[in-house]
């Protein structure tokens, strides 16, 4: 009988901690746009990737 003591406690911080996460992402906009991000896998990027524009390193540089 005495752990109910510490479960209902423990039930409630739970619960609180998830009502607050919950209010947190409503607020910073997270179910704004719920579509974008399931359509946008079944579509392939026909954009190309940007050349990598770093210097050689001095490991490829002895290399050569």
């Amino acid at each position: 009988m005495s752990i109910i003591y510490v479960l209902i406690p423990l039930a409630i911080i739970l619960v609180s901690i998830a009502i607050a996460v919950f209010f947190w992402a409503v607020k910073s906009n997270q179910f704004d746009d719920l579509e974008r991000h399931g359509s946008s896998i079944l579509f392939d990027d026909d954009l190309p990737k940007p050349a990598d524009k770093r210097p050689p390193s001095k490991e490829q540089d002895e290399s050569i």
